[in-house]
């Protein structure tokens, strides 16, 4: 697709310059058009955690500050309606598999909970998901959908959709859970579906990412985590950074999360603690206490200052460097999911 995309520029700018007519010197434009920018927003709260412990309290109030920033709304309940609406089912995707610890924190998810049902969404229309059941359980997910009524579902055990897919080479080999799993015949691995819970379920998503390290990619971040979480058949790519950098983006890019992503309304880094080493391991002894939430509406800015932010605390920590392939930011810019480029990205310090 992004090669595809490259071509197609190339050859409407070839054609755009043997066709059309040379304009006069005073037609030219005096300045240059304006380059859009990303914004993000962040809130820091040195009370967040204490001894590692996220504080609910102290950061459902970050959760507002940091949502009526972002939209410019005079209160939490007006941010998030701008968002969503009570007819909608919002799918708050989490990265669990590194456990409460280094994962995404469930008081975070706790506190965006409380703030979509004191906007008006119920319960049932509120849907915390990722790929495994089981990292969810050992994360105390189900705990927290105990408390507050809301669902708890798995990409795997909800199973994928077979009218939804990634198709691309190379081959993989479908694993249990996979939609393809047991079947044989030519074209078998050949695509990644989708899981239901995006095609038939929510109809928005809130991201909640971790700001935890990907050797390869370098976060475990917005982009990374929600389509790793979201299709089956990914081995194939999780081995290869090239692979990786193409696929996805280009997943993120199908029309299960809307055009050009926009089913997602919204993404959040969950910085109270910013762990640089040891990727799905609990490893707090790599990590740095921050006491920070990150707020956007572009996962790709968020993504890279993610890795601007795990950079600098490894040379604080005076630990190995690690150079992850950037491609896939640079490929998500070029399919118009956000912006890559540092300069452009607009950071602002919530009050």
């Amino acid at each position: 697709m992004i090669r595809r995309f490259l071509f197609c520029m190339l050859c409407g700018a070839l054609l755009r310059q043997s066709t059309a007519p040379v304009p006069a010197a005073d037609n030219f434009l005096t300045t240059p058009p304006a380059v859009k920018h990303a914004r993000v927003v962040i809130v820091s709260d040195p009370r967040a955690t204490a001894a590692f412990d996220p504080q609910l309290e102290v950061v459902r109030k970050m959760v507002a500050r940091g949502l009526t920033t972002l939209t410019h709304q005079p209160n939490a309940s007006a941010a998030w309606r701008s968002l969503v609406t009570p007819r909608d089912v919002v799918g708050l995707k989490v990265y669990s598999a590194p456990g409460s610890l280094s994962g995404t924190r469930p008081a975070v998810v706790a506190a965006v909970v409380e703030e979509l049902l004191a906007a008006g969404l119920r319960p049932d229309h509120i849907i915390v998901w990722d790929r495994q059941l089981r990292d969810l359980r050992l994360a105390h997910f189900f705990k927290l959908a105990d408390q507050y009524g809301v669902r708890v579902e798995a990409s795997v055990s909800t199973g994928y959709d077979e009218f939804s897919f990634y198709d691309a080479v190379p081959l993989g080999q479908p694993v249990w859970g996979d939609l393809e799993f047991g079947r044989t015949g030519p074209g078998v691995g050949r695509k990644s579906f989708v899981t239901r819970i995006v095609t038939r379920e929510v109809t928005k998503i809130i991201n909640i990412t971790p700001l935890l390290n990907h050797n390869q990619v370098g976060v475990t971040g917005n982009l990374y985590g929600l389509t790793m979480g979201s299709v089956d058949n990914t081995l194939r790519f999780e081995d290869d950074p090239a692979r990786l950098a193409t696929a996805v983006p280009e997943i993120y890019a199908l029309r299960a999360f809307g055009t050009k992503g926009d089913k997602v309304v919204l993404s959040i880094v969950d910085a109270l603690i910013c762990q640089y080493e040891g990727e799905d391991r609990g490893l707090l002894h790599y990590s740095a206490v921050l006491n920070q939430l990150r707020f956007s509406t572009d996962p790709v800015a968020l993504d890279v200052l993610s890795i601007q932010e795990l950079d600098r605390q490894r040379k604080v920590a005076k630990v190995a460097e690690v150079k992850p392939n950037l491609e896939l930011y640079q490929n998500a810019t070029l399919l118009e999911l956000g912006i890559s480029t540092p300069a452009y990205i607009d950071v602002e310090t919530a009050p």
